[in-house]
């Protein structure tokens, strides 16, 4: 498939490009407002101690508050925005440090409010909602800096804390460094001879070759090279999780995955729901292995081939102002008023489509105001169009939310973050496949939808069993030495996997590669904000009118509540694995029907 040149940014047609005018005018304008920013700190400074004396200055200090951090959004988004156009561009790259350095001060300055708020009896808080009607527009906030009051700690020992902070993100520095800087891999060659570069970016492309000898190749010089510095990775991972557990017990907190899911509000419980729930459902997952085993008409599957396809191509050109018209098509079932958004996103600018000269790779969406950006790195094919269909319900989430919330609670957390994203795929998926019969055609697009199950599901959730793994190993005082986490990792590996996988050496180190094991517990929200997708597009579709309002409530729900009530909304209940349960069912049909398809 012919690829569209790369422009340098100046020659970008202005019509593919996002219109940052609408943040500020001009870089003159940014200046000038960044300027009047430094002031600020001197005035957030002028309400310590006083926050906690009055229901006039808490509520007074929450105005400040709101009016500063849309200010502070509108300098940063300006400058982020214009600096991922071209990486290369040092007046921008400038303009960003400038816009984070203002952010720091801006938000050192208000360190004190959380330990005030904390120290106002509770009588006085709810004699002061009577007392200040509108400090009920921040009762929500209140209650959540109020909330973890029980590990918050004096305010001596609480700034050691903060201190410390910095060395905290060492371990999880020095494995970036590791790996982008100094790390460094033999080329390897294909069955032709011809030799390939090998890097961490380059790695999982050389999997997907049909060239199996590639494969091969790639993944055991990528191992072999790891497994010089396996010690390293190790030692770096427990001085992760060493500061993990530091923390956590220095807020009294019962464990390291505890102390992370309490900033969100999420119950432990959905972390081992969701491990309960995959492990129920291995089944399926066993036979996409031995599935994909027999479409490669290989004797042993090995990990090397787990990312090549395993379907005839059945590809097709994909323009993008085609991929916008399919995915209006696919999301109509959402109502007029979503797709006259997602046409007022198309039409007017709020989408960076193509790659050009500097530009930063992969794809976002970003702010929402004065109306969300997305950034695109479009090639005209089918994976293009879902990662459009996917930002956009990030752009259109953050819409509603900021259009039917104060600003206090306008944005929303990482647990539900990827729900409306994925919900849009799903659609997307069911769309398309409603619209064929063509054998070589749905067995590609139901590939296409196995290979995501395959990895936000099944891959996320080992990854988050792994964790929890070496968060125990922590709490128990073992060291996770390389020959430990090997063992562990491998087992996983074969449990996952089952027993039509060869489970290769090298596979046991591919913990050693994963950077979101620094992350803290990041991962299992990948495959749980999955399956609640999944559960609410199949609601979607089954149920019409009632379920998407209701999905309209969630997408408007920003930080109003916790994010398993927000979800509930939606008729997905995540305190319980049976979204996930559910989602795998699905995965378990299409696995049937890819079954059939291919049946020669």
């Amino acid at each position: 498939m012919e690829e569209k040149k790369i422009l340098p940014r100046a020659e970008v047609r202005e019509e593919d490009t996002w219109n940052v005018k609408d943040i500020f005018p001009s870089d003159g304008e940014w200046f000038a407002e960044y300027e009047s920013l430094k002031s600020v700190p001197a005035e957030i400074s002028s309400y310590a101690g006083r926050i906690s004396k009055s229901a006039s200055d808490l509520l007074a200090y929450f105005k400040l508050d709101d009016e500063i951090g849309l200010r502070l959004e509108r300098l940063y988004g300006y400058a982020s925005r214009r600096g991922d156009e071209d990486t290369g561009n040092n007046f921008y790259q400038d303009m960003r440090g400038k816009a984070m350095s203002v952010y720091v001060s801006v938000s050192g300055a208000g360190a004190f409010a959380s330990p005030e708020i904390m120290s106002i009896p509770d009588d006085v808080i709810e004699k002061w909602y009577i007392e200040e009607p509108e400090l009920q527009t921040y009762r929500r906030v209140i209650y959540r800096i109020r909330r973890r009051k029980a590990h918050v700690l004096s305010p001596e020992c609480e700034s050691i804390l903060a201190a410390a902070g910095e060395i905290s993100e060492s371990p999880e520095n020095i494995n970036s460094v590791f790996h982008n800087a100094d790390m460094k891999f033999p080329s390897v060659v294909d069955s032709n001879g011809k030799e390939r570069e090998l890097t961490d970016g380059t790695f999982v492309p050389l999997l997907e070759s049909s060239d199996r000898t590639l494969r091969k190749n790639a993944f055991e010089a990528y191992y072999s090279r790891l497994g010089e510095f396996r010690n390293t990775v190790a030692a770096t991972l427990d001085a992760q999780f060493k500061q993990l557990r530091f923390f956590a017990s220095a807020r009294k907190y019962g464990s390291t995955i505890e102390a992370a899911l309490d900033r969100t509000e999420v119950p432990v419980e959905v972390y081992h729901n969701l491990i309960g729930a995959v492990h129920s459902n291995l089944d399926k997952m066993y036979r996409y292995v031995a599935l994909r085993k027999k479409l490669l008409g290989v004797e042993e599957l090995h990990m090397y081939d787990v990312y090549t396809p395993i379907v005839a191509e059945a590809a097709e050109k994909i323009s993008f102002e085609k991929a916008k018209e399919i995915v209006l098509e696919a999301l109509a079932v959402l109502g007029e008023d979503y797709v006259a958004l997602l046409k007022e996103g198309f039409d007017n600018r709020w989408i960076d489509v193509y790659q050009n000269v500097g530009k930063r790779g992969g794809a976002y969406s970003s702010m929402g105001r004065p109306h969300p950006y997305v950034l695109l790195n479009h090639h005209d094919n089918l994976d293009s169009m879902f990662t459009l269909a996917h930002e956009m319900g990030h752009a259109l989430h953050s819409y509603h939310s900021i259009k039917n919330q104060p600003v206090c609670t306008s944005d929303y957390v990482i647990f539900v973050a990827e729900v409306a994203s994925t919900c849009n795929e799903v659609l997307l998926m069911r769309h398309l496949l409603g619209k064929t019969s063509d054998k070589v055609r749905r067995a590609y697009l139901i590939n296409h939808f196995l290979d995501q199950f395959k990895g936000t599901v099944y891959r996320q959730t080992m990854f988050a069993e792994f964790e929890l793994e070496m968060g125990r190993m922590a709490e128990n005082g073992e060291v996770l030495t390389a020959d430990a986490l090997c063992g562990k990792y491998r087992a996983l590996n074969e449990l996952y996997f089952g027993p039509d996988m060869v489970s290769d050496d090298g596979i046991a180190l591919e913990w050693a590669r994963i950077p979101h094991f620094f992350y803290n517990y990041y991962v299992f929200q990948y495959a749980t904000g999955f399956s609640a997708a999944v559960a609410i597009a199949n609601r979607i579709l089954k149920e019409g009118a009632p379920a998407v309002a209701d999905y309209k409530k969630f997408l408007s729900g920003g930080c109003s509540t916790d994010p398993i009530s927000l979800l509930k909304i939606a008729g997905v209940d995540m305190s319980s694995p049976e979204p996930v349960n559910s989602a795998l069912d699905l995965f378990g049909e299409l696995i049937g029907e890819m079954e059939e398809l291919t049946n020669k």
